[in-house]
C-alpha cells in the first residue's frame, strides 16, 4: 500500500514513515499543501494521511482541491481540534476519517487498514462502470457494449491498475515496480505496447497520456 503523509511537524512525520515502512508500506512525505497537491499530481496514492493545520495551503483547503477535482483518494485527517463542529466539516467536505492528537500509531494504522479495507475491498464482487466500459471484478470480464473484451492478463492488471487510481497519474515506473517487478527483464517499450492494445480494445482517449507524468484514466 502506497502512503502519502502530510504532516508539518517533522518528529511526528518521521515517525509516523518509519513505523509505515517498517510495516511494509511504501510512504512519501509533504510538510505543506502545497507540496502535498504537487505530489498528488504527480503519483498515484492508496491512502492520503492528511493534517488540518498546514502551511501555505491547510487541510481543509488541500481536501477541498482535491475533491473538486474529482480525485477520490481515501484521506484520513489528523487534526488537534476536538470540536465535534470541526471534525463534521472536514467529513461533510470529502474526509473519509478523523483522528485526534494526541493519538497511538497503532490506532493510526489500524484506521489505514480499514480504510483501505473498506474503500477497496468491499465491493469486489461488484461490477465498476467506467465510462461505456464495464468491470467484471468477481469473473476480471472486461465489457464494452455488451461485448466481452479478451484482454491478456498484463492488459487487464494494467487496466484494474489505472482504474484504482482514476483521476491520478500513474508513472512509468509505478507501473513497472507493481506489474513487473518480479521479471528478470522486460522490454522497454512493454508499457507503451501494453497501452496500445488497451487502447485499441477499450478506446483511443479511454487511457490519457501525459508526457513526463504517466498515464490517467479520467472520469
Amino acid at each position: 500500500m502506497k502512503l502519502l503523509i502530510v504532516e508539518d511537524e517533522n518528529s511526528i512525520a518521521s515517525v509516523l514513515k518509519r513505523g509505515f515502512i517498517e510495516d511494509g508500506y511504501s510512504v512519501d512525505l509533504a510538510f505543506d499543501g502545497e507540496e502535498a497537491l504537487y505530489l498528488i499530481d504527480i503519483h498515484s496514492y492508496d491512502i492520503i494521511i492528511l493534517d488540518w493545520m498546514l502551511p501555505k495551503k491547510s487541510g481543509l483547503e488541500v481536501l477541498n482541491i482535491l475533491r473538486e477535482q474529482n480525485i477520490t483518494t481515501p484521506i484520513l485527517m489528523l487534526t488537534a481540534k476536538t470540536d465535534t463542529k470541526d471534525k463534521v466539516k472536514g467529513l461533510k467536505n470529502g474526509a473519509d476519517d478523523y483522528l485526534t492528537k494526541p493519538f497511538s500509531f497503532e490506532e493510526l494504522e489500524a484506521r489505514v487498514e480499514a480504510l483501505y479495507r473498506r474503500v477497496y475491498l468491499q465491493n469486489t464482487t461488484n461490477h465498476l462502470y467506467i465510462g461505456d466500459i464495464t468491470v467484471d471484478i468477481s469473473k476480471k470480464n472486461i465489457i464494452k457494449d455488451g461485448i466481452n473484451l479478451e484482454l491478456s492478463l498484463k492488459e487487464y492488471e494494467l487496466l484494474m491498475l489505472l482504474i484504482k487510481h482514476k483521476n491520478s497519474f500513474v508513472s512509468k515506473a509505478q507501473i513497472e515496480e507493481q506489474l513487473w517487478s518480479n521479471e528478470e527483464f522486460i522490454s522497454s517499450n512493454v508499457i507503451e505496447v501494453t497501452i496500445y492494445n488497451l487502447r485499441k480494445k477499450c478506446g483511443k482517449d479511454f487511457i490519457k497520456s501525459f508526457r513526463g507524468l504517466g498515464y490517467k484514466i479520467e472520469i
